[in-house]
Parts: C-alpha cells; structure tokens; sequence
C-alpha cells in the first residue's frame, strides 16, 4: 500500500465537522461509528451484514487477539481483514485499557506492562514497541499508541504523573511504528478532568506529530456531564486538520453532544452488548423487549427504520425470542442498533452538511423526550 492516510473537512456547523478519512481500503465518512470487533467478530454479525448497516470501519482489540488466536497466527494467516473477512479498514486500540484495567493481574514499569491473561494465567509483556509489532501483525490500517488509561478519579498528581507516562510512551510508539505507507499511527490525549494537563497533552502530542489523535480516559465513570465539560475544551486544544476520536463512546447523547463539540470518530460495545441482552436504541430512546407490555405487541421497534428487524418482524416476536434466549433475539436486536447508530450518524453529517445541526439536535430531543408511546 503505498496511498497515505488522509483526512480532510469538507463542512463545518459551530464546532462540529463532516469531512472524510481516505484509506486504502475505503473512505470513512465522519462523523464515523465504528462498531467494535474485540475478538474479530462483531458478535451475533456477519460482516457483510455490518457492512450493509452503513459502517465504514471496525474496531479490533489487540489485548484480546494478542491472546486469543495470537498475532503471530493471524499474520501467518493472511492478517485480520483476510482472517475475518472484512476488507474495510480496520482500527486496533493499543491493549492499554484492557491491560489496565486487570488492577490485581499487572505490575507496570516505565517500560511496560507485565500481566496475566484472564483466560490461562500466563505471563505476557506488552511494551509500546510490543503494541506497534503486534497491531503491525494484524495489518490494522489505524494503530493506536501504546498508553495508560489514567482512572478516575485520579488526584491531579496521578493523572500528571500518568499522562507524563503515556506521552513518553507516545514517543516509543511513534519511534516503533517507523514509516508504513497505507497506515495511520493516532496519539492518545490524556490529563483526566484537568484542562492544563489535557493542554500539556496535547502540546506533546503535536510534538511528535501523529496521523489522528484520540481523547482517552473519558466514559471511564466521571458521568456525561463531566465528559461534556472536558470536551468543551479537549477537542480544540488538538490539531484542526486531523481527525479527532473519543475512545469508548458511547450512547446516542453521547455521540451527539461529542459531535457538537468537534469529535469525529466514536467506537463502544453498546449496540452489539445491549442486542444480546433484550435492548433496542431507537429514535424513541432505549426498549426492554424484555418487558411483558411487548408480547401482544404486532409494532416494529420503530416505525421509521428501514432495517430487515424493523422490515420483518413484531415487537411480540422479539419479546418472545428474547424470553426464550433464541439466538436469533440477539442477531436480530444487534442488526437493528447498529443499523440505527449508523442511521444517526448519517443524519449527523447531513444536517452539519445543511448547516441544520442545531435544529437536528433538537429534533433528536424531542423524540427521545416523548418516548416509547405504549399501545393501548
């Protein structure tokens, strides 16, 4: 691959951007969701069926197939877009937030992290060079640097401490990554709820020049509210002519209020976790199937989708499937919110394209505000 990644705005509306990221192996219209794929698998999908969703790109999980089958295996097998059959392009995180996250599993050092996998116990060492080789194995087309998920809440001197961590980390990663033609290496923003260690973050950052840059360490616990006020500052504070991805998020109002304050890139396991367990996201908000008001019920789950689930099949079927733990409420449920997280991002872009994005967010409000209106 020799075609650089690129990324380019084409509208603005306030804060928020459309634009376009060109890859190899397709283009990604922003603002862009990226279902995820922890285990190359978007679960209970085919890949072509989350294609036909809308979705650009997946997201891949390094901690996990680092694991499970292993790099190494999926490189000797052609690389995760042949392996999983999905062509498109594909962003892998570092395997920080996972590795972080095993509090009684790790013991970390300025060089890396040493932990024990969740699934056998044995000893494994993830460094940032160890990061870039492996997301360098699965062929991933967007590599993320290796960094520390700061928790919160932290006091402002271990969120210093471990943003200064993550940004030489940074560095490593940058120096690892080397130059690959066709491949895209994003920094991750760190410095928890403080404005100056997130502007510190970003400084360093810039410095060391990334194709994207990520804002972590948010929708780790501090709420919405707080999410919002971070990113009332965050997102400006990193360059305009590359795109901006708020790791792990989120709900529908999320990804809203996000879009209005300039991020272009979203990825959370909400549409796929809650399709297995009985919850539609819909224009009306969330639904329960499993709740007993669904089972005499001949509606879709919403009216205005143009999903198969929404196309072909009742309010009471789900409730029964769901109820009955067939598979099938799962596959079925999943289509749907995924195809309605990429219904909403569509609707995104347009209305930032219209310049309508003030009465798009209204709207989305409003509908949500009325609810799920039970049949009599």
């Amino acid at each position: 691959m020799t075609q650089k990644i690129s990324f380019a705005v084409a509208e603005r509306d306030g804060r928020a951007r459309t634009g376009m990221i060109s890859t190899p192996r397709g283009d990604i219209e922003t603002p862009a969701f990226m279902p995820v794929g922890t285990a190359a698998t978007v679960k209970a999908m085919m890949p072509e069926s989350v294609r036909a969703t809308g979705a650009d790109i997946l997201l891949g999980n390094t901690y996990h197939l680092m694991l499970r089958p292993g790099a190494e295996r999926i490189a000797r097998l052609g690389g995760l877009h042949k392996f999983m059959n999905w062509e498109r392009p594909i962003l892998t995180d570092s395997g920080g937030f996972q590795v972080m996250s095993l509090t009684d599993l790790r013991k970390m050092t300025e060089e890396g992290v040493t932990f024990r996998s969740h699934i056998d116990g044995s000893e494994h060492h993830l460094t940032p060079e160890r990061s870039m080789e492996i997301q360098a194995l699965l062929g991933s087309d967007i590599v993320m640097s290796f960094d520390e998920c700061t928790p919160y809440p932290a006091t402002r001197e271990v969120a210093q401490a471990s943003m200064e961590l993550s940004m030489r980390w940074a560095q490593r990663s940058r120096d690892a990554f080397g130059d690959r033609p066709g491949h895209a290496l994003f920094g991750i923003q760190q410095g928890s709820t403080f404005e100056d260690l997130r502007a510190q973050s970003a400084d360093a950052l810039k410095g060391i020049e990334f194709d994207g840059y990520a804002i972590g360490g948010l929708a780790v616990g501090e709420g919405q509210k707080m999410m919002f006020e971070v990113l009332d500052y965050a997102p400006e504070q990193l360059p305009q002519n590359k795109p901006r991805y708020l790791m792990g998020v989120g709900k529908p109002d999320d990804i809203v209020g996000a879009v209005q304050r300039g991020v272009d890139m979203f990825d959370c396991v909400l549409p796929s976790r809650s399709g297995r367990t009985g919850q539609a996201q819909t224009r009306m908000g969330a639904i329960n199937l499993r709740n007993a008001r669904h089972r005499d019920d001949p509606r879709p789950l919403d009216s205005e989708c143009t999903c198969p689930t929404c196309q072909n099949y009742s309010r009471a079927y789900l409730h029964h499937v769901v109820k009955a733990q067939e598979m099938i409420a799962g596959m079925l449920l999943t289509w749907h919110n995924l195809h309605y997280y990429q219904e909403l991002m569509a609707g995104l872009r347009g209305a930032i394209w219209a310049k309508q994005l003030d009465d798009f967010v209204t709207g989305f409000h409003m509908k949500r505000a009325e609810g799920d209106i039970e049949i009599l």
